[in-house]
């Protein structure tokens, strides 16, 4: 039986954790609030974000972040918002163990991806990233899933065997860069097909945006120094086709509330909000053609409505189908 640690008892968090046990492996699962472990140790489920799904035997909640001391490998399930307070509060209790960044985004003030920031605080860690086409419910579920495990050294297929269950598949590359801008530049697309059906624009406008949304993926990634073909997998394309194609999407269910101006309930952690300027910034400085993810960023921040932005897209110059 193997010990693996699970940061962060959010949906994508526990829904690992939950996959993770079922292949018998010594699951530990931390989360920060002490009020909300304790109920989840009770129920013996996540009932706020993963209701009625029950947890295996060998998966074990806590608040105690010493509890991961002994961990083969830490998957790091919190917002990429917040990675980097979290890191300077506890990085002492994360030395030497291997580190999973599945997290997704950039960060807002340095745009860094999770592992750079990982790497800022914890240089001597072996860190790695999980991402791919995943939703919770389903990875929770038992549900056919595959995912990228990437990783820059020679030990990472040990830690894919560790991760992979019966219906999670987990595929390694070492493109940690390429990687991380698919599951970055996807949500902001996912966030402007929202807006699009919310608006009734139709499924053509869907697929017209997810085509060159990926464009504009490619792009960035030709720029930030990420592998293209590493996008034409799971992480990039992949994950792109799913995020922008359910309601199940937390970007997409908030690119939709924005075109309809619902967004005061809409409470649930949205990286590609965030993400959208940080890669609109990034796009402007380095003159990267991504007009999509600036136009989603500009909604956003309420310079145009989701009206106008659609106008100027459908305005641009005629041009040649190419990347």
């Amino acid at each position: 039986m193997r010990k693996v640690g699970v940061v962060g008892a959010g949906a994508f968090g526990t829904a690992l954790a939950i996959s993770v046990a079922s292949q018998n492996n010594n699951v530990i699962l931390w989360g920060r609030s002490q009020a909300q472990m304790k109920e989840i140790k009770y129920l013996n489920e996540n009932s706020r974000f993963l209701p009625n799904i029950k947890f295996p035997n060998e998966l074990i909640p806590t608040s105690d972040l010493d509890a991961l001391a002994l961990c083969e490998v830490v998957l790091l399930a919190i917002p990429t918002q917040s990675l980097r307070e979290f890191l300077e509060i506890h990085k002492t209790k994360l030395e030497n163990l291997p580190l999973v960044a599945c997290c997704k985004g950039a960060e807002l003030e340095t745009g860094d991806f999770p592992t750079e920031i990982i790497q800022r605080y914890l240089p001597r860690n072996n860190i790695m990233v999980l991402t791919g086409p995943g939703f919770a419910h389903e990875l929770a579920q038992g549900k056919p899933t595959a995912m990228t495990l990437g990783s820059t050294v020679p030990t990472t297929a040990d830690f894919q065997k560790i991760l992979s269950s019966n219906t999670l598949r987990l595929y390694q590359s070492n493109d940690l860069i390429g990687l991380q801008i698919g599951g970055a530049v996807k949500n902001v697309i996912a966030i402007a097909c929202g807006i699009a059906m919310g608006a009734g624009l139709g499924e053509s406008a869907r697929a017209a945006l997810m085509t060159r949304g990926f464009a504009e993926m490619i792009r960035f990634a030709k720029v930030r120094g990420g592998n293209q073909n590493t996008l034409m997998g799971l992480s990039g394309f992949g994950d792109l086709s799913l995020t922008c194609s359910s309601k199940k999407s937390r970007n997409y269910s908030y690119g939709y509330a924005l075109s309809q101006g619902d967004l005061i309930k809409y409470s649930d952690t949205v990286e590609g909000s965030e993400t959208s300027h940080v890669i609109a910034k990034f796009g402007n400085d380095f003159d990267i053609e991504m007009p999509i993810t600036q136009m989603v960023s500009k909604v956003i921040k309420q310079e145009i409505s989701s009206a106008q932005a659609m106008e100027h897209l459908l305005a641009r110059p005629l041009r040649e189908d190419e990347s």
